[in-house]
């Protein structure tokens, strides 16, 4: 018989001409409560029926299938299934809620009005509903009971160096500490570095236990004293990043380099992958992935907020007309999202309709205002008809304030970020403004304030800080010492 030859054993080596990829970690055990909690959901539909000796019919079969269907879409959108995420078990358990909340809402509108649901028993459903989210995150608590006490065991291979005794090195080491059932046991810092007043390059002695540099780090390796390396060097150090891990093949652990992409000033930052390729977002919009719900809070809520304030709006536009001779609307030109040029809507509330390359800022006492626009203005009645903009889609109920053409050009080259606003539509009302930066900025530090809020907003946007922001805006918003 003729030899045969193996790749890779004996002859030439065959070499890869795929290039790397990084894959994306799982866990197994939250794919598996994923599958649970739908489970759950069907189990305790069909226990509540049960025990209350109610038949399960056609009605609860689409009434469950559903509930599970609306729950993954809540879930994965409050990111409940995410282990890279680290959420504490207490922000888990708001997740579940909310995300179970929402499916509860959908469902009780679809009990209430869709006529296959009308033979259910709302007694049954309502017990259902609370209980599902009750036993659900009791379930998920357990589970990470159990897996802290399991990997708390000292043959559990899970103990941790970190290769840089600095703040990010001082972060990864907190995230551990706050994830227990994770099962990470950090056993010290390794840092070669001479101690340095600087807490962004080397952390002082006396808040960090240096167990020894990087020979130190790799004999404590060798010798098999830990097991997971996280490299948390700064990123110009690429040099001696390399040379750590060409080192670190020579031992049996698994080393993970974490870039230190903290020293940026982040907006709204996301990881994605690219055929297994990372990639991180530094500026980034929210819109990108929740456009749609934005939309629809402003298509929801503007046609309401249109409907109640038609007969104040058509009060308002005759005062105007009758108050001083010109139009009843101005319509001045801003940027919108992306910096596109967009016409803004407002009550005239001055002499002048100025739109160009040089408008002046309203001030105080200011002569241009009319003694009308003077309290449409005080108000902020005179922003009622940017409701036209929110409905058209150029504008949002809530988003950073537009300014004028001329006001942008100038202090874009004079705040760092200031064009970072423009990554949302501008808003009738925002963040900024009701935390006291309404009205006149005349100073570089009230504008640099204003822009430290609006890209807050964007750094931290929800559906649920829009809805807080327009509850405050009802007491603090509209008036202001600034607003002439």
């Amino acid at each position: 018989m003729g030899s045969q030859q193996i790749p890779g054993i004996s002859g030439t080596p065959v070499v890869s001409t795929q290039p790397p990829v990084i894959r994306l970690h799982h866990s197994k055990i939250l794919a598996l409560f994923r599958a649970l909690d739908s489970f759950l959901i069907i189990f305790l539909l069909w226990f509540t029926l049960r025990s209350m000796d109610l038949a399960w019919t056609n009605s609860y079969t689409a009434l469950g299938i559903s509930a599970v269907i609306i729950f993954g879409f809540f879930a994965e959108g409050n990111e409940v299934y995410y282990l890279w995420r680290g959420h504490s078990t207490e922000s888990l358990a708001y997740r579940l809620m909310g995300a179970w909340l929402g499916t509860a809402a959908a469902a009780s509108l679809a009990a209430l009005t869709i006529y296959i649901f009308r033979d259910v028993n709302l007694q049954a459903i309502f017990t259902w509903m609370v209980a599902t989210p009750v036993v659900m995150i009791g379930l998920h608590w357990a589970r990470r009971a159990l897996l802290t006490r399991l990997r708390s065991k000292p043959t559990e291979p899970r103990r941790v160096a970190i290769v840089g005794a600095n703040n990010l090195g001082s972060r990864v080491a907190k995230s551990m500490r706050g994830m227990p059932w994770m099962g990470y046991r950090v056993v010290g810092y390794y840092d070669d570095r001479q101690g340095t007043d600087d807490p962004t390059r080397r952390l002082n002695e006396s808040d960090t236990t240096i167990r020894g540099g990087f020979e130190q780090l790799y004999a404590d390796a060798r010798d098999g004293k830990i097991d997971i390396v996280f490299i948390t060097l700064p990123m110009r150090a690429e040099l001696r990043t390399h040379s750590l891990i060409a080192r670190l093949a020579d031992t049996t652990v698994s080393a993970y380099l974490i870039p230190d992409v903290f020293n940026f000033d982040l907006l709204h930052s996301r990881l994605t992958c690219l055929q297994g390729i990372p990639a991180l977002s530094i500026y980034d919009s929210p819109m990108v992935d929740n456009g749609w719900a934005k939309r629809m809070e402003d298509i929801v809520l503007g046609t309401g907020m249109m409907i109640a304030l038609a007969l104040p709006m058509l009060i308002i536009a005759l005062g105007v007309k009758l108050s001083s001779p010109g139009p009843v609307f101005f319509k001045q030109t801003r940027y919108g999202m992306r910096g596109e040029r967009i016409k803004v809507w407002k009550f005239r509330s001055m002499t002048v309709c100025e739109d160009g390359e040089n408008v002046a800022q309203a001030r105080k006492e200011d002569p241009r205002v009319t003694p009308f626009g003077g309290f449409l203005r005080r108000t902020s009645l005179d922003e009622l008809p940017q409701l036209f903009n929110v409905l058209s889609g150029s504008m949002s109920l809530v988003g950073p304030r537009p300014h004028a053409v001329s006001h942008n050009e100038y202090y874009r080259s004079q705040i760092k970020g200031y064009m970072l606003r423009h990554k949302v539509k501008p808003g009738i009302t925002g963040l900024a403004q009701v935390n006291g930066f309404r009205g006149e900025t005349e100073t570089l530090d009230k504008m640099s304030g204003r822009i430290a809020y609006d890209l807050e907003y964007i750094r931290n946007w929800s559906l649920l800080m829009d809805l807080r922001i327009l509850w405050m805006t009802v007491f603090k918003g509209f008036v202001g010492q600034h607003a002439y």
